[in-house]
């Protein structure tokens, strides 16, 4: 029986990834920041890791044991009150982690990064993940790039907003994704633990204009849709001049949700579950 390590295990991904691994028949041991979230994936770990990924000195034994990391740490949006640095997490929350991993002879890591098309390379964010990915490639351990689309947890904002009356959208809304489920992108993550597989492009089964998802986001919550389209370029200009004055955190998310508006972002189909079925979960909450 494999042992796996699950980096980010109480994320969106993560508690996915914890209960894929589990039903598979690893061993799995969960890292997380606190112990307070773990009632979401008691059920599916043999060993809780509590620690900073930020703090190299608290992930001291992490590895001790384990054959594969499936890493999905990162920072996934904004959180009120923290502003830790983007580059601190993806960055250097999985590169203290690798350094644990290659003194403890793990054979594997599995990283879930993001696409890397033109559109994107300019961007804060990818040159943050891209850097530990050079990393990790020139580790010396067999790894997996996992560079999904968008997450269906992404898209969530449609509902909150459908419910209140009014979406808005940055641009025409015309691009294109296809975001996939947690569940979808944990089975094709946990499949590559015995994968010679390199870098893998995954999706989710259907592909959305994001005028279409929010269109559906009202279909869900049974209002008329009330759709807002604000021009992209007072955003941008917003976002170059106070750049000296907020957040790196803040900027390169921010950076990052304006170009995600205005390209496409469309990747090799997988998966069953549909946005309609996720958005109707919400819409219940």
């Amino acid at each position: 029986m494999k042992k796996v390590l699950i980096a980010g295990a109480t994320g969106y991904l993560g508690t996915y990834l914890v209960q894929e691994a589990k039903q598979r028949g690893y061993w799995v041991r969960a890292l997380v920041r606190t112990s307070s979230r773990f009632d979401d994936i008691k059920d599916s770990v043999d060993d809780l890791f509590v620690a900073e990924a930020t703090r190299p000195e608290t992930l001291q034994g992490v590895c001790d044991g384990i054959e594969v990391i499936v890493s999905a740490l990162g920072v996934a949006g904004p959180r009120p009150g923290d502003t830790t640095p983007v580059a601190d997490v993806d960055y250097g929350g999985n590169h203290n982690i690798l350094g644990e991993a290659l003194k403890a002879s793990v054979k594997k890591f599995i990283y879930v990064a993001f696409i890397n098309f033109p559109a994107f390379q300019h961007l804060d964010i990818t040159h943050i993940k891209e850097k530990f990915i050079s990393e990790l490639q020139g580790s010396g351990l067999e790894y997996c790039v996992m560079r999904p689309t968008a997450y269906f947890s992404d898209m969530g904002n449609f509902i909150e907003m459908a419910k209140k009356g009014t979406a808005y959208l940055i641009g025409h809304g015309r691009y294109r994704v296809n975001p996939i489920h947690g569940a979808d992108l944990a089975k094709v993550c946990i499949d590559m633990i015995d994968s010679d597989e390199q870098e893998v492009l995954v999706g989710g089964p259907r592909e959305y204009t994001y005028e279409e998802a929010a269109r559906l986001a009202f279909s869900v919550v049974g209002k008329d849709p009330k759709i807002k389209k604000i021009p992209a370029w007072p955003f941008a200009l917003a976002l170059k001049v106070l750049r000296p004055f907020i957040s790196k955190r803040k900027f390169t998310l921010v950076q990052f949700m304006l170009a995600a508006f205005q390209n496409d972002a469309v990747t090799p189909k997988y998966g069953s579950h549909t946005l309609e079925d996720y958005f109707k979960e919400l819409s219940e909450q």
